[in-house]
Formats: structure tokens, C-alpha cells, sequence
């Protein structure tokens, strides 16, 4: 692992947490993966006890888990949670471009722009892992436009939650792209009803996808693109 940046000891505990849950976030770890604690500590500049306390509090929501006799590991997508968290993610999803649809402003529309034009270079790589982070960020320039915390807060949850995700879906990224586009193109329309309908296309062609991996037998564990940043 690089070396870290060392922290200040000034509310150390939160700042572990943030900085361990952003690196899940990112894919600094595999899903599924042992977390070496020790070396953690060393590259934190820190003790044992405010990592242990991000530890656990990553393990109430459900990105780690805590097992005897193997430790800290990275917790894993399993296809029955991956259909559970997009069942609930799409009505909050069309209700947060409802109210993103009035609210939206032209800086947000150059930043989803400039997201779209970076997710046409790494589905062109084929590169999950880039694709991931860039429908996250597509995503969360719409949540951001909501102007409702609460509901904000829910779908960055199911957002996180789903980032560990164990299945192929190269073959549907130039579809996912699509919607993007058709999204954003709704949104600059302050159409709502089609913005609606374009959001909702697009968390049932994930489903869709999710349901088709598990029948099929493709859905995998531990076998992540290697292209890990």
C-alpha cells in the first residue's frame, strides 16, 4: 500500500473513518479481502483504538465485517442484497430527479456533461472499475440537486452500499451510457416526466442485469478487474 498522508490527532476517530470509508469507496480494497490492520496503523500514523473504532462503525453499515479467526474483511455484494438495494434505489432515484428536475443549475449540468464524455473513454477500456466511480459521481450530481437532505442521505447509503459490486456488466455499459444521456438531456428540457422515466429505465436495466447474472450463474466473488488504483 502507498503511504499515507500522516493525520492530526484532532477528532482522530472520525477522521479514520472518513478516510478508511473513502478508500472502500474508491476500490483501494477488493471485495471479499483481508484488511491488514497493522499495516493501516502504521500508514495512518495512528493507534490501534481509533481504527478500531472506524472498524466497527464501517461494520454497522455494512462495509466490513468481523469474523473469528480471519479478522477484518471487506464485505461482499451478494446478488440477493444487490436486488433488495436497487428495488428500493429506483423510486428514490425518480423522486430525487422530480425535485433535481426545477432545482438543477448550469453548473451542474457542464459537471454531467464532462461525466459523461469521461464515461465514454473507460467504457471504451471496458474498465468496470472507472465506470463505477463515474455513474456514482453521474448520480450524485443529481442527488446533490434534490435540495433534500434526507432523501440525499438515503441514496448516498444505498449508493455506498452497492459499490461492492461482484458481476460482469460490460455487455449493458453502452445501454447504462445511453440513459445517462437521456437523462441529462430530459433534465436540461426540465422535463420531468420524461427525466422520471429515463431514471427508471435505467435502475430496472441494472436489475434486470442483476437478476440475469444470478439465474445464469455469473455473478462472482473475488474476481474484480484487476485494474485496482
Amino acid at each position: 500500500m502507498e503511504t499515507l498522508t500522516k493525520i492530526k490527532k484532532v477528532n482522530l476517530n472520525n477522521q479514520v473513518y472518513d478516510i478508511l470509508k473513502e478508500m472502500i469507496a474508491n476500490y483501494r480494497f477488493i471485495p471479499g479481502s483481508h484488511l491488514n490492520l497493522e499495516q493501516l496503523t502504521r500508514d495512518l500514523g495512528v493507534s490501534r483504538t481509533p481504527v478500531w473504532d472506524a472498524i466497527r462503525k464501517l461494520e454497522q453499515e455494512g462495509f466490513v465485517k468481523i469474523e473469528p479467526k480471519k479478522g477484518v474483511l471487506i464485505s461482499e455484494l451478494t446478488p440477493e442484497t444487490a436486488i433488495e438495494l436497487y428495488t428500493v434505489r429506483e423510486p428514490l432515484e425518480v423522486l430525487a430527479v422530480r425535485l433535481a428536475v426545477e432545482r438543477i443549475d448550469d453548473q451542474t449540468f457542464k459537471k454531467m456533461a464532462q461525466c459523461l464524455k469521461k464515461q465514454e473513454k473507460v467504457i471504451e477500456d471496458k474498465d468496470l472499475i472507472g465506470y463505477s466511480r463515474l455513474d456514482f459521481d453521474f448520480h450524485g450530481l443529481i442527488y446533490n440537486s434534490c435540495n433534500n437532505r434526507v432523501l440525499q442521505e438515503m441514496l448516498e447509503n444505498i449508493k455506498n452500499k452497492s459499490r461492492p459490486i461482484a458481476m460482469l456488466i460490460t455487455p449493458i455499459l453502452p445501454r447504462l451510457y445511453h440513459d445517462h444521456v437521456e437523462i441529462l438531456e430530459a433534465l436540461r428540457q426540465r422535463d420531468r416526466e420524461k427525466a422520471e422515466k429515463m431514471i427508471q429505465d435505467h435502475c430496472r436495466n441494472m436489475l434486470e442485469k442483476i437478476k440475469e447474472d444470478t439465474e445464469n450463474g455469473n455473478w462472482f466473488k473475488k474476481k474484480l478487474p484487476t485494474n485496482l488504483k
